[in-house]
């Protein structure tokens, strides 16, 4: 038996509870399944959507939510990993169509696993998490893209949050200088800890813009969408790049072309979920290089999973900075 958040859907709509339920119960749909006692997971935005159901995350049910897990494998029939290795998920689509890590126990594809390195604890790969690891992936793209710290300064929106967290971890430690967005002007001592240089308030990019403004970024890491990455590409100098990443404003681009075709700008799309495995191992070769746990002393607070589902409430109307580390064991 294991303890799992499991959410179902009747003809009166969906419903969430802590459950136990037999292992026999896990996924078991395809070759090279693992087996994982899971440690811990956490809660993304993601997972606020599928435990509240304020958007049709989930495709199938019932279903076990959490886009990330660590822990250690205790069977396998994939031929990349034995009992007693660590490991780390995170995305291809578990908690959405494939039971995730909101449980003691999993049942997961062998190819979407990585090695948790050995610099990081179980609890501290959570801190970093879909969000961490997607950071780092943008990262690793604007660095792709040509941008270097003597171009400029580099904007990160959504600052206070767990991709704009550890972005600007990231990018002060590549010697960035980093102006980060956010509407909790409060969290201003957070973000200079992290490494910010300069705080904006959100407001001054959440409505419409001009199609080109005064340049001002060599590189962007994006977490609204909507207006706000418009006004980013519109900001952003010549060959600079844009890394989009999130949609916390909204799904559209009420964008012109612009930036593009007269400054060169580059708009590079961020994908963590589907993301192939050299990337994802570069991106925690990154993390684990350059981020300092320390760091995610600050970023991030940790949960039973009895609370998760009232945390996936809280995070859903903006009240949580950071990340929120899930220890599923109790």
């Amino acid at each position: 038996m294991f303890s799992a958040v499991l959410i179902e859907k009747g003809d009166s709509g969906q419903t969430v509870r802590l459950t136990d339920m037999e292992e026999t119960r896990l996924p078991d749909d395809a070759e090279g399944m693992v087996t994982v006692d899971v440690a811990y997971s956490t809660l993304n935005y993601k997972d606020g959507l599928a435990i509240t159901g304020s958007s049709p995350v989930v495709r199938r049910f019932p279903m076990v939510p959490g886009i990330d897990l660590a822990g250690v494998v205790t069977e396998s029939r994939h031929a990349d990993w034995s009992p007693g290795d660590r490991v780390v998920l995170n995305g291809w689509g578990v908690g959405e169509t494939h039971w995730g890590g909101l449980a003691q126990r999993a049942r997961v594809r062998g190819d979407w696993l990585v090695p948790l390195p050995s610099v990081f604890t179980a609890d501290q790969a959570m801190a970093i998490g879909t969000a961490g690891y997607t950071a780092s992936l943008c990262v690793d793209s604007l660095l792709a893209a040509g941008v270097r710290p003597d171009q400029g300064e580099i904007l990160v929106t959504g600052a206070t949050g767990g991709v704009g967290s550890v972005a600007i971890a990231l990018l002060a430690k590549a010697g960035f200088d980093v102006a980060a967005v956010t509407a909790k002007t409060a969290e201003t001592d957070y973000l200079q800890g992290l490494g910010a240089a300069t705080i904006l308030d959100r407001a001054e990019l959440a409505e419409a813009g001009k199609p080109l403004q005064k340049e001002r970024w060599a590189g962007v890491v994006d977490t609204a969408g909507s207006h706000t990455l418009a006004n980013a590409c519109a900001q952003t100098r010549y060959g600079g790049a844009v890394a989009a990443c999130g949609l916390a404003q909204g799904m559209d681009l009420p964008a012109s072309v612009a930036p593009f075709i007269l400054r060169g700008v580059s708009l590079l799309g961020i994908d963590s979920v589907m993301a192939p495995k050299q990337p994802r191992l570069a991106a925690w070769e990154r993390l684990a290089r350059d981020l300092d746990p320390a760091v995610l002393q600050s970023i991030a607070a940790e949960i039973g999973l009895a609370e998760a589902i009232g945390a996936a409430e809280q995070l859903m109307t903006g009240a949580v900075r950071g990340r929120i580390v899930v220890d599923v064991n109790r």
